[in-house]
């Protein structure tokens, strides 16, 4: 497990939460830190059974940003992924998963290892923690991610 935090976005989060797999994260790195924004896109909607999920998944921390002024200098990204790389300069983050492209460039040009939910089942499957990708990229085209 990485020593500097990894940080995720709200989309890993959604297909995880919808394949009943935040489990994965922990398994995987241990705690993911996500910041305030991140948690309020998550909790947006189905309140009440995410708000359940997220509170019984310990290894996923909410944090706040030390100097929130600093998520405005991502221009053109919402809100959520501006605060996760924001929150990844602030704590020299192992790894960053978000899946939405634009953010994922600004990450790769500030050096910060990214990783998609498809990196994060890719793993879990090669470390034998999923049998097997296919199942659960149907769960999340069917579900509409």
């Amino acid at each position: 497990m990485p020593a500097a935090p990894v940080i995720a976005n709200n989309m890993p989060l959604v297909a995880l939460w919808v394949l009943g797999r935040f489990d994965l994260l922990r398994d995987l790195y241990g705690q993911v830190l996500i910041p305030d924004a991140v948690r309020a896109e998550f909790l947006a909607i189905q309140r009440p059974q995410r708000e359940s999920a997220l509170s019984s998944a310990t290894w996923i921390v909410t944090v706040p940003l030390g100097h929130p002024q600093h998520a405005l200098a991502y221009a053109g990204l919402d809100e959520g992924e501006a605060a996760v790389l924001a929150l990844a300069e602030e704590r020299q983050a192992a790894l960053v998963i978000m899946d939405e492209r634009k953010g994922r460039r600004y990450g790769q040009r500030l050096g910060f290892p990214m990783a998609g939910t498809i990196a994060v089942l890719l793993l879990a499957k090669e470390r034998g923690l999923l049998g097997a990708v296919g199942p659960s990229l149907a769960a999340l085209l069917d579900a509409g991610l």
